[in-house]
């Protein structure tokens, strides 16, 4: 259903609204703020406690609620934005009386993200901080789930900072231009209104309209709402571990225990009453056939499996090491992962021994991946490792790694995974090897890329979905020293008029020939958590002189915390079809080459079999003119450009847009 927009637009808030003028305006445009505060909200609260923060800060923004002490604007405001805000303040009563609302609103919001580092702890939060109603026992609420152009808009949200959530939000959902979005943002509170409204423009790539109806999807609607409950399994053991808590405090008439870490009283067999999360009892297990009967294929749908799933022993020694972990325990965390104890049962996926050691596998709230591994026999440790994981689906939650020994691993499959086989992205005309899969989901020694050393060899797995939930998807994952593979894909160069074309799975042809050819710099990004990484060949070039043509690759890895990594790579003509790329630029945290950075630009030198060096250049589709300055200077429209430069001559490049702008070529 379409959103009701106000008569008039205003970037400010007039004079303070009667209550019965702010009450009529917020019972109007009610879903209309909500889905506001919603998309300016952290997204790390959760959808469920993100829904009810979304209501709880409409509904206290009326007159007379106290809410976040409204700031005084910054006193050096432009005076664009400043001329802005008074010449659209509204003057009619409905609409100031919204207005004023939509700066509650957007300064409550905007506050969540500024909390204390503390909240929520021990200490009390602020008064606008503290919890408030809204409140729903029983039952988790979240948006109706939306699709994977909608997935990929609220990834690239949360890896932006809360004002530029709320600029792209006025200036697509409230139809604000610049100069009034800043106002506002100012009027909110907000530490830099402008470079937020500036990086906001950077979100979403040309596609205005598309993104707006992405932004107005059920994805981002806090008032249309699915229902599931909470879990149900751990409310009941909490009930009984309440029950023994207050049976176990009579019985103890009185008796305090002091001991370190703030211990709780012990039972007869070691277990503490107070940590029911530690209790191998109160594990979830999920069915073995849930999987193919659940909308929600991740780590939530995999089922228990190994021969000492039952072993109470083991599991209760892999909860305390992970509850209680040792100072001697080696402990590995990929970035973005908290080492903390569980603070509620988590789920088992895994009990058995591979490789001479007794293996655990935990799935801690949607979040986190967790492995447990102590030696059959002789000296060593018990260790832990550490992997996040939300967010995962078909192809990100497919395995786990349960044994690295050497230069080989084992995974744990999904149980989805209907075939398996192993190929190496060096040899791409080389058909792919059956990988044989035990009983238990665990596969054979699988080879591991060369940490260093000569990169002669990049083995991947190809896995293929069962067609129970996705009919012949096929796709390929690597190790990257982390505990869950990385996902690669690929996306081809633009053709003629096309529209721009989103990653597929790298299973054909050109995408092994184009991976051939850059695997090798997945050596960069052991060990950092990558969730993913594309290859999209930009542009291709006809390089000077009469050579063959050459290809631009923007090789993207998004890591699990969000943040993505750029490496941009020139690939020219070579007879060999493993000969690596070239890499002439690099950029971390950043939006470049995705869904919501589209444009890019990059330059290098380069020399012909003449002996003549020239500065190459190339954009993606949408640039439409190339420009050189400073020891040389050139101009060549299109997406491509070739100049005569000395070896060493500093060049800038700048390309312009089609739709207007323009961009700096990837440093």
């Amino acid at each position: 259903m379409p959103i009701h927009q106000p008569q008039q637009r205003s970037s400010g808030s007039g004079e303070r609204p009667g209550v019965p003028q702010a009450e009529a305006a917020l019972v109007e445009h009610y879903p209309r703020l909500v889905r506001l505060a919603y998309l300016v909200l952290p997204p790390a609260l959760g959808r469920h406690r993100r829904v009810l923060a979304a209501h709880a800060s409409v509904q206290r923004a009326l007159p007379g609620v106290r809410t976040v002490p409204e700031a005084p604007a910054p006193a050096r405001i432009p005076a664009q934005a400043r001329d802005a805000a008074h010449r659209t303040a509204p003057r009619d009563g409905a609409t100031s009386a919204y207005a004023w609302m939509r700066v509650r609103v957007l300064r409550t919001a905007l506050a969540h993200e500024r909390r204390p580092r503390w909240w929520p702890g021990r200490l009390p939060a602020p008064a606008a901080l503290r919890p408030s109603l809204p409140a729903v026992w029983g039952l988790r609420l979240f948006p109706r789930a939306g699709g994977a152009a909608e997935l990929a808009l609220d990834q690239a949200l949360s890896a932006v900072p809360a004002a530029v959530r709320a600029a792209f939000a006025l200036r697509l959902l409230e139809e604000l231009d610049e100069p009034e979005a800043q106002a506002l943002l100012a009027r909110a509170g907000a530490l830099d209104p402008a470079g937020a409204v500036r990086a906001a423009g950077l979100l979403g790539g040309a596609d205005r309209a598309g993104t707006e109806a992405l932004l107005r999807s059920g994805e981002f609607d806090p008032c249309v709402l699915q229902t599931r409950p909470n879990d149900l399994l751990r409310r009941r053991h909490r009930v009984r571990v309440m029950a023994g808590v207050a049976a176990l405090c009579v019985m103890a008439g009185g008796v305090v225990a002091l001991a370190e870490e703030g211990s709780a009283v012990r039972l007869p067999d070691g277990r503490s009453a107070l940590d029911p999360a530690l209790d191998p009892a109160t594990l979830l297990r999920t069915a073995a056939e849930d999987w193919a009967d659940t909308a929600r294929i991740d780590f939530t749908a995999w089922p228990v499996r190994g021969d000492r799933a039952d072993d109470r022993a083991l599991l209760g020694r892999a909860l305390r090491t992970w509850g209680r972990t040792p100072r001697d325990t080696p402990v590995s965390t990929t970035p973005g992962t908290l080492p903390v104890p569980p603070v509620q049962p988590p789920q088992l996926l895994y009990a058995g021994e591979v490789d001479g050691a007794a293996v655990v596998l935990f799935h801690d709230g949607g979040v986190r991946v967790v492995r447990y591994a102590e030696p059959l026999s002789g000296p060593g440790a018990p260790a832990l490792d550490f992997a996040r994981t939300d967010g995962a689906d078909v192809t990100t939650g497919a395995a786990v790694v349960v044994s690295r020994r050497g230069d080989r691993a084992r995974f744990l499959l999904a149980p989805w995974i209907s075939g398996t086989t192993t190929r190496d992205l060096l040899r791409p005309n080389t058909p792919a090897r059956a990988l044989k899969v035990g009983a238990d989901g665990v596969t054979a020694a699988v080879a591991r890329p060369s940490p260093g050393g000569s990169c002669d060899a990049w083995p991947v797995m190809q896995l293929r979905s069962s067609e129970r939930i996705v009919e012949k998807h096929a796709f390929l994952v690597t190790d990257l020293g982390d505990p869950t593979p990385a996902h690669l894909t690929f996306t081809p160069k633009p053709g003629g008029g096309a529209p721009a074309r989103q990653p597929r799975e790298a299973t054909g042809g050109p995408a092994l020939l184009s991976w051939a050819r850059t695997a090798c710099s997945l050596r960069a990004l052991r060990g950092t958590g990558v969730r993913a990484v594309n290859n999209w060949d930009f542009a291709e070039q006809r390089l000077p002189e009469g050579h063959a043509p050459a290809q631009w690759v923007c090789t993207r890895a998004d890591t699990w915390q969000g943040p993505g990594r750029v490496l941009v790579q020139f690939l020219g003509p070579d007879p060999s079809l493993t000969a690596p790329g070239t890499v002439v630029g690099e950029e971390r945290d950043t939006a470049l080459c995705s869904r919501f950075g589209q444009h890019v630009l990059a330059g290098t030198h380069w020399r012909a079999s003449s002996g003549r060096w020239y500065v190459l250049a190339a954009g993606s589709r949408a640039v439409s003119r190339i420009e050189a300055a400073g020891a040389v200077r050139g101009t060549a429209k299109g997406t491509t450009l070739a100049v005569r430069a000395p070896r060493n001559a500093t060049v800038q490049l700048t390309g312009r847009l089609r739709e207007g702008g323009s961009l700096t070529a990837v440093r």
